[in-house]
């Protein structure tokens, strides 16, 4: 055995194996952990702390408190310390939209409800941080500017990118199946290839003042000049950042709140025509999204009756307030989509029979024969008058149509016309203008703008159309839910509609469709309250419809709303036995149980029979 020499004599031959060991014993195999903390001089205890026990976070507010920083002062003492001078708190006042302010008055209110109205009313408090810029968590390039650098770019296009012409594509072919010829006993790479390949190939661009003698200082001036030149403000900025190993939070200015408002659409409904006049006819718009199968938009009811149909229904509805003589509306879309109709509604006063029959006139009557038919029509407006004075606060369905407004704004977009005029029937769309030749190309381009993505759902650079819209569905009595309404809008965009078979109703209603101006005049709000620049409150009036979002939008709430939209669905009497007859629906804010506790607090409420057929009682 060899003799060990001196210095791994006093190393030790403790294995692991018995470390292990020695401490399991020592500890009897419980999960502790012995901590030794030499707190002064030579004085040590142990401390046994459970690995299952939790141990509070040291609270580093009262730790700063008590262990206050022992720096000298020197010049790099402002590094550490909290600059005096960073924030700063300005308050700024609260822009209010409308003449009258929405917010209730705070008198004889209850404390907590007056403290939240206040959000609504007091002025911003915006923090302005001087050193936020100094900071790892400030990132200069948003999206948004990001988005803002790259505007005026020009696009990068390269020789793989572009489309091949028919004419060159095949000469080019001609002449590589002509060298293929000559070359092909030659291996590629070889002598004698490269002399082939040069003999064929064109020259290059001879370069200007190549031989020239000149200075290298003019040299380095001219290429600083060319790489100045057209040269990007913020180059570097436009290369994305790469991903950290450790990402940070990023925190951004953010703008001060304001109220939401997505893509606007300014609709204004010109007229509305039968083929024959016997009653006042009610219209009403609203939005659906077919893919969320949800119904995006309050309703916008319009009046486009002659003062002579008004006059059947005077003992019924009083004096009519500025607020409800609008025509024209503004629909707000922040999910605008390829599955966004507009849907109208068509209701007339309430009558005995079915939805068919009293639709049946409005089917078989020509405008042509009102001289041939006069009796039968006289002997219509004379039921039509009945009903009026008998029940003329009562409304039953009638009809419906709907535009697909995707295609509406891609046509109209496609054009090179102020303004467009576009007809539509039933399940189709049709132009009046009268450059047919340039139609494949205008399809092509429609087309194209559908299916682009974001661009073909912008609703804030499409030129103005009028739309004329021709016929209608009638109304079918078991089909009047909103389901049914998701398959119909559905089955309008197959080919083979089944909703072009049905018998339409012939009618003539001309609507304007365009983007909403920024600051429209005479506007509303869907409270009713008078936007800023209502020089005069006798004209007519445009409502803002308030959306009802797909899905959700986050922002604050910043804006006091105090509405409640209530649609009465369906009333089902199947289970019942016998008829139900005579049944309406009276909706009610109530402060008390005696009838007259009932609140004045819903506006416009007319009552609207959703059965399939009514019975009327004399």
């Amino acid at each position: 055995m060899a003799e060990r020499r001196a210095f791994a004599q006093k190393i030790s031959r403790t294995v692991a194996a018995e470390v292990r060991k020695q401490i399991s014993g020592q500890y009897s195999g419980s999960p502790q952990l012995l901590k030794n903390l030499n707190i002064v001089g030579n004085i040590s205890h142990h401390t046994t702390v459970p690995l299952t026990e939790a141990v509070d976070p040291v609270d580093l507010e009262d730790y700063l408190i008590s262990h206050p920083l022992a720096v000298d002062s020197g010049p790099l003492r402002d590094l550490i310390e909290f600059p005096p001078d960073d924030i700063e708190v300005v308050y700024s006042p609260r822009d209010c939209r409308t003449l009258v302010s929405a917010v209730p008055e705070e008198s004889e209110m209850d404390p907590h409800v007056r403290d939240c109205i206040r959000s609504y009313t007091e002025d911003w408090a915006i923090v302005i941080r001087k050193y936020h810029k100094l900071g790892t968590g400030f990132n200069p390039n948003t999206l948004d500017k990001q988005k803002e650098r790259q505007k005026g770019l020009p696009k990068q296009v390269f020789e793989s990118d572009e489309a091949p012409d028919g004419s060159s594509y095949q000469d080019e072919q001609d002449d590589l199946k002509r060298r293929s010829m000559s070359i092909d006993d030659t291996p590629r790479g070889s002598w004698a290839c490269s002399i082939f390949d040069l003999k064929n190939s064109l020259p290059d661009a001879l370069l200007p003042n190549l031989l020239d003698r000149t200075p290298n200082e003019e040299i380095d001036r001219q290429n600083d000049d060319q790489r100045k030149s057209n040269r990007h403000k913020e180059l570097f900025a436009l290369h994305p950042s790469p991903d950290e190993e450790e990402p940070i939070e990023r925190l951004s200015v953010p703008d001060v709140p304001k109220e939401h408002f997505g893509q606007r659409l300014l609709v204004k409904c010109l007229s509305l025509k039968f083929e024959i006049e016997i009653e006042p006819i009610f219209a009403s718009l609203a939005l659906y999204d077919v893919k969320e199968k949800k119904k995006i938009s309050e309703n916008f009811y319009f009046d486009l009756n002659s003062e002579q149909m008004k006059g059947l229904l005077r003992p019924h509805v009083p004096p009519a307030a500025i607020t409800t003589l609008a025509r024209s509306a503004i629909f707000s879309i922040t999910y605008p989509s390829q599955d966004v109709f507009l849907v109208i509604k068509l209701e007339k006063v309430l009558q005995q029979g079915d939805i068919g029959e009293c639709a049946e006139p409005y089917m078989i009557f020509k405008e042509a024969d009102a001289t041939k038919n006069k009796e039968k029509l006289e002997k219509l407006k004379s039921q039509a008058d009945q009903f009026c004075q008998r029940l003329g606060k009562y409304r039953m369905p009638f009809a419906w149509t709907a535009i697909h407004l995707m295609n509406i704004v891609s046509s109209a977009g496609s054009l090179e016309r102020d303004s467009t005029e576009v007809e539509i029937s039933t399940g189709e769309r049709k132009g009046s203008w009268s450059e047919r030749r340039n139609s494949s190309i205008v399809g092509r381009r429609s087309l194209e703008r559908t299916t682009s993505g974001d661009d073909a759902c912008n609703l804030t650079s499409f030129r103005p159309a009028t739309l004329t819209v021709t016929n209608f569905f009638k109304q079918e009595g078991d089909r009047l839910s909103d389901e049914d309404l998701y398959k119909f809008l559905a089955d309008m965009r197959r080919p083979s509609s089944v909703l072009r078979r049905l018998r339409p109703i012939t009618a003539q209603l001309k609507i304007d469709i365009s983007p909403a101006p920024e600051n429209p005049h005479y506007c509303l709000t869907p409270e009713l309250l008078q936007v800023k620049l209502y020089p005069d409150s006798r004209v007519r009036p445009t409502r803002e419809i308030l959306e009802f979002p797909a899905r959700d939008v986050y922002v604050p709430n910043t804006t006091y709303r105090n509405l409640l939209y209530i649609y009465p669905q369906s009333l089902n009497f199947a289970n019942r036995q016998g008829s139900a007859r005579n049944i309406t629906v009276k909706v009610q804010f109530m402060y008390g149980e005696d009838p007259s506790n009932a609140m004045p607090h819903l506006y416009g409420l007319l009552y609207r029979a959703p059965a399939a057929s009514s019975h009327i009682d004399s």
